[in-house]
């Protein structure tokens, strides 16, 4: 159980502990895949990269462009309404879009709220999502590169929220929309081929 008081990460490993891969292969048990909006199911799966950390990367396969397409991947972790995460991420391709995110406070695949980058756009925006509708809180303009690992960061306490990236906070805003506590997955939209490696979550000191 996450609590106020922890101070030490209660993840902060590589996501993925296995053999080396020649081909991608199905995920471990423990991780739920599921999509926000139409389009195909989301399509998740171990992918072998010599750039991550073990080699290996989680990535989501299904390129369907549909543009109200979310897919998620479920962390199995419990739930928790103040948490600090960061994600390593790389977007490797995608015309539709081509971004990587993290949801958090996620009770179904229609509610939660996400920070995503995005490699087409050059911004982090962080995002609510009501009953499937997605709506943005705020946003920043910054560089993020295609081929090449970022870091991507939120922390959560109450209604407050703090953006990160590759170690720079770059805004901290205020919104009650999903209060209550909830999973935490990664997320990317419609076509967007992203590599995930290691994720850290831990309680916010």
């Amino acid at each position: 159980m996450i609590t106020r008081r922890a101070t030490v990460p209660l993840l902060a490993l590589p996501l993925l502990a296995l053999p080396s891969l020649a081909h991608a292969a199905p995920l471990p048990d423990g991780y739920t895949q599921a999509r926000t909006g139409r389009g195909k199911p989301a399509r998740w799966e171990l992918v072998p990269d010599p750039t991550a950390q073990g080699g290996q990367a989680l990535a989501q396969l299904e390129a369907d462009p549909t543009d109200y397409r979310y897919p998620l991947l479920i962390w199995p972790a419990p739930a928790a309404a103040d948490v600090e995460i960061s994600i390593r991420f790389k977007a490797v391709a995608g015309r539709t879009d081509r971004a990587g995110g993290i949801a958090i406070r996620l009770t179904d695949p229609d509610n939660y709220i996400v920070l995503r980058a995005n490699a087409l756009e050059d911004n982090v925006n962080l995002y609510r999502v009501v009953r499937g509708d997605r709506r943005e809180i705020k946003g920043a303009t910054t560089r993020v590169t295609s081929g090449e690992w970022h870091t991507l960061g939120v922390r959560a306490v109450g209604d407050a929220f703090t953006a990160t990236f590759d170690g720079k906070v770059l805004f901290t805003v205020s919104d009650r929309s999903i209060p209550g506590p909830g999973r935490v997955a990664l997320w990317t939209k419609a076509d967007s081929v992203t590599h995930f490696d290691t994720l850290t979550l831990r309680a916010p000191p």
